[in-house]
């Protein structure tokens, strides 16, 4: 009896879990736009990946809800689509999608109402669904009254504050230069401006970031030199990034020399770091060996965390000695910026690689005591010692 009651229990807690799993919905996309006219409701689309952890954690708690449902259902022609099938592809690149998860809100005729991206807890994302039915809170109406007096800079930040849900950042910088192209030079130098420029502003050639370049003084006044480096370096990072994802090499040394011609100290050390990686995911070797040899210490050369990745990738791709006792020394540096285990095991191993036992020795009992003091397994310390011993 005792038994039957547990496997009653078993099959009980199993229909509950069945029950609150939740199911994409794959509704042909012509056939939700044909029910969303028919009803009268708008589109409510999610665009996932199978793989996207964000993606899953939504499916799991939040559209498992079913008073998240209900109301879904209620209110919107609801669809799912996986951007790696063929729906989900097209609606991808017809609106742009670059993060995941993210939500679209279509009227019948397939007009962008409202956008959402990343990952939510359920509260805020009952708001924000609840947001986009309101008419005036969609982005054609924000749209509408930004255009009917494009040097408000209030009908702007709600219109971009609205856009920036939903949008990659490039999409943010047409009604950003609509705004700016109502503001002179001199009315560019504000606290209101500049937070615009920031937000809005992605294009390294425009006349605005141009300007900031000229005038980074009186900009740290209204703003401070930090933000206005943060925004020098983000305008750079999106221009290179792109290519070196897609390791397109013949457009990332055209956009690289125009990223040089700032001429600032860090923006040649983004530039640098960008080169790196592309030279890692080619494989030239010999180019990621030359570039370091002339620019690491002027370019790098306070970043302990960028010595060590520098010495890792000589240890594993590099192997003329005279090059390697340079990373070495630039190894040593990091250590006098941030004594660390990780960077005491890494110079046992480049000695070890260019046959220095002695020195050898030394650098891994030194990560072998910072091993004991912190209390982590010390198995990669004691293989490469237990090694050195028998040398």
């Amino acid at each position: 009896m005792r038994f039957l009651y547990i496997a009653v229990l078993f099959l009980s807690l199993q229909t509950v879990k069945s029950q609150n799993q939740f199911i994409p919905d794959d509704t042909p996309y012509k056939t939700a736009l044909e029910n969303a006219k028919k009803e009268g409701k708008p589109l409510f689309i999610m665009l996932y990946a199978d793989w996207c952890p964000h993606c899953n954690q939504m499916k799991k708690e939040v559209f498992s809800d079913p008073n998240v449902m209900s109301f879904l259902k209620e209110n919107y022609i609801c669809i799912w689509k996986n951007i790696e099938k063929e729906e989900g592809i097209a609606l991808k690149n017809k609106y742009n999608t670059k993060s995941l998860p993210t939500f679209l809100f279509l009227d019948a005729n397939e007009t962008l109402l409202y956008a959402l991206k990343g990952e939510m807890k359920t509260p805020e994302f009952m708001s924000e669904v609840k947001y986009a039915l309101n008419s005036k809170m969609q982005l054609p109406y924000l749209e509408k009254e930004f255009m009917s007096d494009p040097s408000n800079s209030d009908k702007f930040f709600t219109y971009l504050n609205s856009l920036k849900k939903g949008k990659d950042r490039t999409d943010l910088s047409p009604p950003t230069h609509v705004y700016l192209n109502t503001q002179s030079d001199a009315q560019l130098i504000s606290e209101t401006n500049w937070r615009i420029i920031a937000n809005g502003v992605t294009d390294i050639n425009s006349r605005e970031f141009q300007f900031v370049l000229k005038h980074q003084k009186e900009f740290a006044a209204v703003a401070s030199q930090n933000r206005v480096d943060r925004k020098i370096e983000s305008i750079v990072t999106e221009l290179l990034r792109p290519y070196v994802d897609n390791l397109d090499t013949v457009n990332y040394y055209k956009q690289r020399e125009v990223a040089k011609s700032i001429r600032l100290q860090k923006t040649d050390s983004l530039v640098f770091k960008f080169d790196l990686t592309l030279a890692e995911r080619t494989e030239k070797w010999q180019f990621y060996k030359k570039t370091t040899l002339e620019n690491t210490q002027k370019l790098v050369w306070n970043d302990s965390s960028f010595l060590k990745d520098i010495g890792q990738t000589y240890l594993k791709h590099i192997n003329d000695t005279e090059s390697l006792k340079k990373s070495i020394f630039w190894v040593k540096h990091s250590l006098e910026i941030n004594d660390s285990y990780d960077g005491n095991l890494l110079l046992a191993r480049l000695y070890n690689k260019i046959k220095d036992k002695k020195m050898a020795l030394q650098y891994a009992k030194d990560a072998k005591v910072i091993c004991t003091e912190m209390t982590w397994n010390p198995k990669e310390v004691d293989t490469l010692l237990a090694e050195l011993n028998t040398k």
